[in-house]
């Protein structure tokens, strides 16, 4: 089996600023509560990776995360088996990226109105 790579947090964001694409496992719910907050996330939840992992540029520098790494560690191998050889895993994931205190968007308070109505209220 191929070996996995894996980069901490900081060392995804730097790869991120420099043009990596980061691709989050996460299921949809998990990601409207709290989620990376850098530019051009694909969120592919694992559930449907098989069948969509082709979206994911082959040539382009991947970093894969989810919560605490797990989900990642197997989404990675997936790809390395299936010739993404530029796939590292995110260690720890969002938890351990949160905790370094790197850039993420949390889920508005009920009381202060739906994500998307914060939206429409920065637009006006």
């Amino acid at each position: 089996m191929n070996k996995t790579l894996d980069v901490s947090p900081a060392t995804a964001l730097a790869m991120i600023q420099k043009g990596a694409l980061l691709v989050d496992v996460r299921e949809p719910h998990e990601v409207a509560i709290k989620s990376f907050d850098v530019p051009g996330v694909m969120l592919i939840p694992l559930r449907e990776f098989e069948n969509r992992y082709k979206e994911i540029p082959a040539e382009r520098q991947v970093i894969i995360a989810c919560n605490l790494g797990n989900r990642s560690m197997m989404a990675t191998r997936f790809l390395i088996n299936h010739g993404y050889s530029k796939a590292v895993n995110m260690q720890r994931g969002i938890v351990s990226w949160e905790n370094e205190g790197l850039p993420i968007k949390k889920a508005v308070n009920e009381k202060n109105g739906s994500w998307l109505s914060q939206q429409f209220r920065r637009m006006s």
